[in-house]
């Protein structure tokens, strides 16, 4: 089983003619993804040769739904454009919104967020800056390496992108059901929490791996969902530990404000929860060895 995305899933590419959309299509074809098509409003009736596969450009998402029955879209859209290149997306009915782009001000993120909300909430939004979903030997909706790990009953939900290869990499003899990077910035679409219900629901997952980081109250807020509502075993990771006080690290929400948003403090909280939290991304992976090699 998977979460958000599965085998079935058929996926279109915004700015797919760009460089980055280019070179990611490539790769998400490589790995086995039902790459349909993608949009780009200049391009729009041409056909994109992709070693061997040939990609039609279409001018619109509703356009690309209609033609090829699509119900995820990626977003490489650069950040100037990509608040209007979301909205298209919701506003034609996309199921799975994957917004890859870094760089979006807060402001458009909340601006397109608000407006998923306002109109239904039939988008689910992942990220932005965000290295993507994928579900190892299913499908790959972004920039995560296909190559580092299989399938297996290991769900991942994580902050940061290189976190997450390091992570599926260091576990890859058990494999994962679904790995949802969910990106660092302060406004974000899907939460720690919206994964964790989902592994939580899925019947193919045995034993889930959170990451977050410093800044913001996030993973307090997971700890007490995990405390509530999830069963199944929790490894978690706090990136962070040695961060300065007032300093902005890697991701727009990643910042201490005097006692707030510490990773001690979210380690606490996790640990309140009965999640066991490793000190460093290795650690964490040997406490979910442990776990796995009793689950089975």
């Amino acid at each position: 089983m998977a979460i958000f995305l599965t085998e079935q899933s058929r996926v279109i590419v915004q700015g797919m003619t760009g460089s980055e959309g280019m070179k990611h299509t490539k790769r998400m074809l490589a790995s086995g993804t039902a790459i349909v098509g993608g949009v780009n409003p200049r391009k729009a009736g041409e056909k994109v040769e992709i070693d061997g596969v040939s990609v039609p450009v279409f001018g619109t998402v509703a356009e690309a739904m209609t033609a090829t029955g699509a119900d995820v879209s990626v977003v490489f859209v650069p950040p100037a454009f990509a608040k209007a290149a979301v909205i298209e997306a919701i506003d034609a009915g996309i199921g799975l919104l994957v917004v890859i782009t870094e760089g979006i001000p807060v402001h458009d993120t909340a601006a397109f967020w608000a407006h998923a909300v306002a109109t239904g909430n039939k988008t689910r939004i992942i990220g932005p800056n965000c290295p993507g979903v994928i579900s190892p030997g299913k499908s790959n909706a972004g920039i995560i390496p296909a190559d580092i790990c299989g399938p297996g009953r290991i769900g991942l939900v994580s902050k940061s992108g290189t976190l997450t290869y390091q992570m599926m990499y260091e576990l890859r003899e058990f494999g994962f059901s679904s790995a949802v990077g969910i990106g660092g910035d302060p406004v974000i679409g899907t939460t720690h929490i919206d994964a964790l219900r989902a592994f939580q629901d899925d019947p193919e997952t045995a034993a889930i791996v959170m990451i977050g980081e410093i800044g913001g109250d996030a993973e307090e807020r997971a700890a007490a969902y995990i405390r509530d509502h999830v069963t199944k075993p929790v490894v978690g990771y706090v990136a962070g530990f040695t961060a300065p006080e007032g300093k902005t690290m890697g991701h727009a929400g990643a910042i201490v404000s005097g006692s707030a948003g510490t990773a001690a403090a979210k380690q606490e909280a996790l640990e309140a929860a009965g999640v066991k939290v490793g000190r460093t991304p290795s650690e964490a992976a040997g406490l979910m060895r442990e776990i796995m090699a009793s689950v089975g």
